[in-house]
């Protein structure tokens, strides 16, 4: 098998360190990849929808996987379709569950699927109005896409002034804050649980936990990700039940009822708080940092799964009776102003985790940073503190200039 995998953070590498050893795959390609795919396989410098048809087409391309969001909202799924390419991710149309926060609130609404309480807003006048009679902290989204950063919690009106002028005037996320998503806050904790879905049924993969700000103790600005643990430790069976019967069950029965039916991956980002669990959105792909942890506890071949996903086939996920831990190593301002270029050393001397390189790139013989989150350290171990440990030794061996990353993942 020839096999595509669009993406170069972290996410990719753990797809193709998993996919790597299977006999079955004699090439992978990666667009763009990083400095782990590039040993793993062949990057390709491709970003468009129709280069990368033309060039599944001209390299026989047996399946297709895709790691971030904004390919399959752009349709890539829809065009690859229409040459028999085969894409495992879902058709623009139902990527619109991640791609608009509005659409994906009005289906949740529609389905009773449990959330929070939400307005949908187009006009910058109401939403001012709006806000000046809500209780805080308050939530307000960005409905499209803005790369993991378009959501703030407000704790006042003044904060909720500024954000919707930020987001709706001054469109520092571009287009994708001129219709705002303003809803209720939850207080609790937040899990991840991404499912596989073969066209009419849904498998969850155990429950992840991501860390989301830059900062120690959950401090500073929000990032794409600053490490990630399987499974979550807060996540109980009650709360597993509770997520089961009133958002996995009531999401089948609307995927169904609106025909959307595909073969691929869906996340459920969630809030779990007294009341139970409730969801915060969709997002229809494997995330990242999660995926670097489920790849290091799955049992199951990854190929198989998504094969047997492809094909309609019931599948059964199984995962190691351990803890995995994924330490995330950024550029200095992350998630602000970096800087690249700087050469990461250490790599050969990790003793106990796995490097998984995300924005960083091979030049001659060196490995340079290349974007804000620049590698993923991950390790198992019979316990959070095993596996904690492990990545934390490990990591010491790993430099490059200004690079940083939080002392507490693993830490509850």
């Amino acid at each position: 098998m020839r096999i595509l995998i669009i993406g170069e953070g972290g996410r990719e590498s753990a797809l193709a360190a998993k996919l790597q050893n299977d006999p079955r795959i004699s090439k992978m390609f990666f667009a763009n990849g990083n400095a782990t795919t590039d040993v793993i396989g062949k990057n390709v410098h491709l970003s468009e929808i129709k280069e990368l048809r033309d060039f599944a087409i001209k390299e026989k391309v047996d399946l297709t996987i895709v790691g971030p969001e904004a390919p399959l909202v752009a349709g890539l799924k829809d065009e690859f379709k229409k040459h028999d390419l085969k894409v495992f991710g879902p058709t623009q149309k139902v990527a619109s569950l991640e791609g608009s926060k509005a659409f994906s609130k009005k289906f949740m609404q529609t389905y009773d699927i449990k959330t929070a309480k939400a307005v949908v807003f187009d006009s910058y006048n109401e939403a001012i109005e709006y806000v000046k009679e809500q209780p805080y902290p308050l939530v307000i989204k960005a409905s499209g896409l803005a790369g993991g950063k378009g959501v703030v919690i407000c704790d006042n009106l003044e904060e909720a002034e500024a954000t919707i002028h930020d987001f709706m005037i001054r469109r520092i996320y571009g287009d994708a804050g001129i219709r705002l998503v303003i809803e209720e806050y939850l207080q609790g904790f937040e899990a991840s649980i991404i499912a596989f879905s073969n066209g009419e049924k849904l498998f969850p993969c155990v429950a992840a936990k991501d860390y989301k700000k830059a900062g120690n103790g959950d401090t500073g600005p929000n990032t794409g990700g600053m490490g990630s643990v399987a499974p979550s430790p807060e996540f109980t069976q009650e709360h597993y039940a509770d997520f089961e019967k009133n958002i996995l069950e009531p999401t089948i029965t609307g995927l169904k009822a609106e025909g959307f039916g595909f073969k691929g991956i869906i996340f459920f980002g969630l809030m779990v708080t007294k009341n139970g669990a409730y969801l915060l959105e969709y997002n229809m792909r494997f995330g990242d940092p999660e995926t670097q942890v489920l790849m290091a506890l799955m049992e199951n071949n990854l190929l198989d799964v998504i094969q047997d996903c492809m094909e309609g086939k019931d599948i059964e996920l199984t995962f190691k009776d351990e803890k995995a831990v994924c330490l995330v190593m950024c550029s200095g301002g992350y998630p602000r102003n970096i800087e690249t270029g700087f050469e990461i050393v250490g790599e050969d001397k990790l003793k106990h985790s796995k490097l998984l390189y995300a924005g960083a790139i091979r030049k001659g013989d060196k490995v340079v940073s290349n974007g804000g989150r620049v590698l993923n350290i991950v390790a198992t171990g019979a316990t959070y503190e095993d596996a904690r440990k492990k990545a934390y030794e490990d990591a010491g061996h790993v430099h490059f200039d200004y690079g940083f990353y939080r002392e507490d993942i693993g830490k509850f």
